[in-house]
């Protein structure tokens, strides 16, 4: 029969499956990756190169041995408006630290605002409704303890939250309402607010394109940070590691979301073959038509899916493209047009971006 060669590979995938240690620290990989942190990091989160290189820093402090190992890898508080990254980035974390999309456990805090909710955390008292289902929190820990646990609006949880974080933070666990003792120091935690949002907005509003940007954007972290102090207890700020306050997006900014969005475009629809390229007259128009300083990269992700993604949709649905073909977006007056300039029989072909008009 067939002789089958099991490679110490293979074995690693399986220990990781069965145990949800990631692979990297199987092959003691984890120090080459932590040093490559901040680049892959910017390659899907754009215009918060501060924010990227404090929480690169501090992650490698802690995998290098100069934190308390008895408390969670990084606490971090992401302060900044919506849509300028902050979710973006535990997401893209969870997936390099833990080589894990499904890494994230993300719990939106504003259905912990009244006091009778704080306890689905960790479950439900004994005697109680939902007793044997487990916490919101602690058992997704409990089963997947290597992980990026992103804590939505931290500023409408009800101050019994600060509790059970404090907790957390001092001593890298937490005691379920089942008494089990469950591990948090091999997760990293991510609180985000929208704290700020006001004064990053006024200091952002050019882009922080102008010589003193440096000046304006430290003036402008002060203010946020000062009104951070004022809501939350100074017991439990001093237990967080790192308070990034995120820059407002810029034209140029939203503009580079553009790309990014077409690689994640293309790699969706590789499974079929087809080849999705940009002209620059095209670009133009999205990054015209996708840019909103309130809601920032939110509204370019809504401006790609209604001007590309609906009518392409539609397009195949009718049968105009087959497997295969490649695809070139351009413009036509305020409008995006699709034409099919090719066609492959191989699916693994590079996307193109944004390339001159001819």
């Amino acid at each position: 029969g067939e002789i089958i060669v099991i490679t110490e590979n293979d074995i690693a995938h399986i220990i990781a499956s069965m145990t949800g240690i990631p692979i990297f620290r199987l092959e003691e990989q984890e120090s080459q990756t932590l040093l490559r942190m901040e680049d892959e990091l910017k390659k899907r989160v754009v215009g918060q190169d501060e924010a990227i290189l404090a929480l690169s820093k501090a992650i490698r402090r802690s995998r290098a041995g100069l934190k308390n190992p008895n408390r969670p890898i990084g606490s971090f508080m992401f302060l900044g408006p919506t849509g300028v990254g902050k979710t973006e980035l535990a997401k893209t974390m969870a997936d390099f630290l833990f080589q894990d999309q499904d890494a994230l456990i993300r719990v939106d805090m504003s259905e912990y605002m009244e006091k009778f909710n704080v306890s689905r955390l960790i479950g439900a008292p004994p005697g109680y409704v939902g007793y044997n289902e487990g916490g919101n929190l602690s058992e997704q820990v409990r089963r997947k303890p290597y992980s990026v646990i992103l804590l939505d609006e931290l500023e409408k949880a009800h101050p019994d939250v600060f509790n059970i974080l404090l907790q957390i933070l001092d001593e890298g666990s937490l005691t379920d309402s089942s008494g089990r003792r469950v591990d948090f120091r091999n997760t990293v935690i991510i609180m985000t607010s929208n704290l700020g949002t006001r004064d990053i907005k006024k200091a952002g509003g050019l882009g922080f394109q102008s010589g003193d940007s440096i000046s304006d954007y430290s003036k402008m972290e002060s203010k946020v940070k000062e009104e951070m102090k004022r809501l939350f207890n100074p017991e439990f700020l001093n237990r967080v590691d790192e308070t990034l306050v995120f820059r407002q997006l810029g034209k140029a900014e939203i503009a580079l979301i553009i790309d990014i969005q077409l690689i994640e475009l293309n790699d969706r629809m590789k499974e079929r073959g087809f080849s999705i390229s940009l002209t620059q007259g095209a670009r133009e128009l999205l990054a015209d038509k996708g840019y909103d300083p309130v809601y920032n990269a939110r509204f370019m992700n809504q401006t790609i899916q209604r001007m590309i993604e609906d009518p392409l949709a539609e397009e195949l649905l009718k049968g105009k493209f087959r497997d295969g073909d490649e695809i070139k977006i351009g413009k036509k007056g305020e409008e995006l047009t699709f034409i099919k300039t090719g066609h492959s029989d191989s699916s693994d072909k590079a996307p193109v971006l944004s390339e001159s008009e001819v």
